[in-house]
């Protein structure tokens, strides 16, 4: 590609091949495939560990092993759309996951199914932020709320209905089959991606390798330390060894993206208070709902006895909520701007964590959670779509790529840390000897989550409100405008 050609594609919309309709089939579905494997996994441990042996340690590598490989990676696959093409990549990426996912339903032991897991990881994170990119780039700017509200809607299903799909293709079929599910979709996207979608770059900059390997590192170590320490210890060499290298390394991380001439994530974009706050109610808020569901699907199973299927059905009013309200939530941030709508999604999902953790007990009835499920459903409806307006809408145009990727990884990252710090809390106060000692650890670690994400909440409300056109509305043709953007 001539540098004409290339400051082009950086500046000009691409042509639309396929139209807005098939972005939005494909990208959602994609997105899904990569979502829903965060959680799909944790209703089908117990059958693993009966097919495949194993210690609890490796056990949770299988949800770790992919959370921490998306989550590391996620910018770096946002990099190499902007430089190599999105399409390009995204068929890439999506080639890769869908191959690791029948490796993983093939796996003879645990260990290649770790290996298959992150490999997985590594797929998604190529795909996954390429998803919205190409998204936004088919859609015009008057749709986009409506088409986000989708997106987040079929997104944060695949999350929150994990434990369900998991639980019912585990108990009703095998547990290999919540990796084959991908195989097929995967092939059925791979060529309507090829023909459907319109190629587009970013920047074209250098890749950020050096500040990859400590982003990487940074994030192993700290995630691998919080996911040991129950079980080694706090005080143990390696627990500490990793938390302090993982700290250091991503506080060089930080430097790097301060002074390196083409970083992967320039600290810059935090001057802006919308990137920066959306960035950090991102992160908090899937810590909270994470290490939530992690355990509230477990407690359903363990304590009060329900089977997978049943278990995750009984999570309906809140994982179906996003399916019915995200949507909706879609237009208003259209309409009313972006960040009341967060605010209000981050504070209804703190205090239907907070109810759940004050009615929590051994012989707790379906109709006294209920209100907390509805309550957290209808939040982190609110959340997901308008979310991912402000973090489009809170860069240039073309760093949309990076924030796009930047987002994402905090985001898993939220995740991976939420499994890990909740697990602790749930570990210290309480266990798995009995009905009681799991409600006596659930319980902190519900009251934990809800204040994790009523602090996301918060973070919200730092924000800048969208400037106004004259006459109070928008300037026709344009993303929401927000105070500190490209600062």
């Amino acid at each position: 590609m001539s540098q004409q050609t290339a400051q082009h594609a950086q500046t000009a919309p691409p042509a639309r091949r396929g139209g807005a309709v098939w972005a939005l089939v494909i990208t959602s579905v994609a997105g899904f495939m990569a979502a829903l494997d965060n959680l799909v996994v944790t209703t089908a441990l117990p059958s693993i560990r009966k097919d495949l042996g194993g210690a609890l340690d490796d056990l949770e590598w299988t949800v770790s092993a992919y959370t921490l490989t998306f989550a590391v990676l996620l910018m770096f696959g946002a990099a190499l759309g902007d430089r190599f093409g999105r399409r390009r990549m995204f068929l890439a990426g999506l080639t890769v996951f869908t191959g690791a996912s029948a490796a993983a339903a093939l796996a003879p032991g645990i260990g290649s199914l770790i290996a298959a897991r992150a490999v997985q990881g590594v797929g998604a994170a190529v795909m996954m932020p390429l998803t919205l990119t190409l998204l936004t780039a088919a859609v015009p700017v008057a749709k986009r709320g409506m088409a986000y509200g989708i997106w987040g809607a079929v997104n944060g299903l695949a999350v929150a209905s994990g434990p369900l799909i998991g639980g019912s293709l585990t108990e009703h079929i095998s547990w290999q089959w919540i990796f084959w599910l991908n195989v097929p979709l995967g092939l059925a996207l791979l060529p309507l991606a090829r023909l459907r979608l319109a190629e587009s770059h970013g920047t074209g900059a250098a890749l950020d390798v050096p500040g990859t390997l400590l982003a990487s590192g940074g994030l192993f170590g700290i995630v691998y330390g919080l996911v040991r320490g129950p079980a080694d210890g706090w005080t143990s060499s390696l627990v500490l060894t990793g938390l302090i290298a993982g700290g250091v390394l991503l506080a060089a991380f930080v430097l790097h993206g301060m002074r390196a001439a083409n970083p992967m994530l320039p600290m810059r974009l935090f001057r802006s208070r919308a990137f920066s706050g959306i960035n950090a109610a991102s992160m908090l808020m899937f810590l909270g709902m994470f290490g939530s569901i992690f355990l509230l699907s477990q407690f359903l199973q363990g304590v009060l006895g329900y089977s997978p299927t049943e278990a995750g059905l009984r999570m309906l009013p809140w994982t179906g909520m996003p399916m019915l309200v995200a949507p909706i939530a879609g237009i208003l941030s259209d309409r009313i701007g972006g960040r009341p709508v967060v605010a209000a999604g981050l504070f209804l999902q703190a205090a239907g964590l907070g109810y759940m953790a004050s009615v929590v007990a051994v012989d707790v009835s379906y109709a006294a959670q209920l209100p907390g499920l509805i309550i957290s459903g209808v939040g982190m409806a609110l959340f997901f779509a308008p979310a991912s307006n402000l973090v489009m809408s809170s860069v240039l145009p073309k760093e949309q790529g990076i924030a796009s990727g930047a987002n994402n990884a905090l985001r898993e990252v939220g995740g991976a840390l939420g499994i890990a710090i909740m697990a602790s809390i749930f570990s210290a106060q309480g266990g798995y000897e009995s009905g009681q000692a799991f409600v006596d650890g659930l319980r902190p670690a519900l009251v934990t989550g809800g204040a994790v994400v009523a602090v996301a909440g918060v973070a919200t409300l730092l924000i800048p409100a969208r400037k106004r056109a004259a006459g109070g509305s928008e300037p026709a043709g344009s993303m929401p405008v927000l105070e500190g953007v490209g600062s």
